[in-house]
């Protein structure tokens, strides 16, 4: 159930603060600090820890709409709030079984960590269900390495959460996640991140060295972890903050046409027919991203939730949201620009759409949309719609 408290002091954020900085963190590719400050004072990046463990328990349909709220006003700040919550989520929903993680979200809840991620690797093509690197384990202590294309803001990331191969004889499909604390992991920077868009989410390759204790290696097998957790948290949450980036191009839009209107009052300008095209568009966009949110939530708290979660039906679902919205908020974001024309393509107007179009192209790129379609045709030919 969403808490509208906690939607608005996003708002606000986004707003006040997010907005504020969002075209200096675009022009100079820095990492959105302001921001994702002002979350951690609101106690937001531990929003998915139970309430017993001192968090508030926040569910999916509220977090999705915080990922909108933020979406709207920096696509940079509401991607590395969706990328620490996803690693969250695989903590909380695969973890609590362990003494030590337990205390780790109570923890987080107080220190407001930031956790990035490293599930990329060089030489695997950027199939995330495939590693290279294994994590040894000896005695109580563990030895990491691995060679990232990315890592999600890696260098303003407290932790890390690490995908990897279970031990140094498992198939590369065979894989784990480990959690590395800040003090256990050196960082050396191996590319750089200079982007079309999304360029405040700082996150060029590294190699990546660590040690730590075998206690913070996550429970169970990565695999379970992807298909009930990380997939669906990564494919609503960032339907959610591309939401938020469409929304905010047809506001702009709307605003664009208003004004063209009060210049010729009892004129319809010929813009308004395309805002009515655009804002159809939308709409189809948010009831989508609604639905599957509020049906994950649902399968997540019912007796027979992980099960479903595991389903070819479901496994569909997610990709075909990921598909839909990554392909709808581009049309979204250049029609609006096609109302606002000439003050949308400039960088200098309050109408300017620059940032929202790059921005948005990379929504197809992230887990690509290929890769995507390829999966999903597998699955097909075996699926029957019950």
């Amino acid at each position: 159930m969403k808490n509208d408290t906690r939607i608005k002091i996003a708002q606000r954020i986004g707003s006040d603060i997010a907005a504020k900085h969002a075209l200096d963190v675009d022009k100079n590719s820095r990492f959105p600090t302001e921001a994702i400050a002002a979350l951690k004072q609101e106690k937001l990046l531990s929003a998915l820890v139970p309430v017993e463990l001192g968090g508030m328990g926040m569910e999916m349909t509220e977090l999705t709409a915080l990922c909108t709220a933020l979406g709207q006003h920096c696509a940079a700040t509401a991607m590395v709030f969706a990328m620490h919550h996803i690693q969250v989520a695989c903590i909380v929903r695969h973890g609590l079984g362990s003494p030590f993680f337990r205390s780790y979200c109570q923890e987080l809840v107080e220190k407001q960590m930031l956790i990035g991620s490293v599930t990329s690797e060089v030489g695997v093509g950027g199939d995330t269900r495939s590693s290279i690197c294994a994590v040894e384990v000896a005695g109580d202590r563990f030895t990491l390495n691995k060679d990232a294309t990315t890592i999600s803001y890696g260098a303003h990331s407290d932790d890390l959460l690490i995908t990897c191969r279970r031990d140094a004889s498992a198939a590369r499909s065979d894989q784990v996640m480990v959690l590395v604390r800040k003090g256990q992991f050196t960082l050396e920077q191996t590319s750089q991140w200079d982007t079309l868009g999304m360029r405040g989410t700082c996150s060029p390759g590294f190699k990546l060295t660590s040690s730590g204790s075998s206690e913070q290696i996550v429970p169970g097998a990565y695999a379970d972890s992807s298909s009930q957790t990380m997939v669906p948290y990564s494919h609503i949450l960032w339907a959610g903050l591309w939401l938020g980036i469409a929304s905010d191009a047809v506001a702009r839009a709307a605003t664009f046409v208003r004004a063209e209107a009060r210049r010729n009052p009892g004129v319809t300008p010929p813009t308004a027919l395309r805002l009515a095209e655009v804002t159809n568009t939308l709409q189809l966009m948010r009831s989508n991203v609604q639905a599957v949110s509020q049906e994950c939530e649902e399968l997540q708290k019912s007796a027979e939730g992980n099960e479903s979660l595991l389903t070819i039906g479901f496994a569909l679902k997610m990709n075909n949201l990921k598909i839909s919205t990554s392909t709808l908020m581009v049309q979204v974001v250049h029609q609006s620009l096609l109302i606002c024309g000439i003050m949308g393509y400039k960088n200098d107007s309050k109408f300017s759409l620059g940032r929202h179009l790059r921005d948005s192209h990379s929504a197809q790129l992230m887990v690509g949309n290929d890769r995507i379609y390829a999966k999903s045709a597998s699955m097909l030919l075996v699926y029957k719609d019950e």
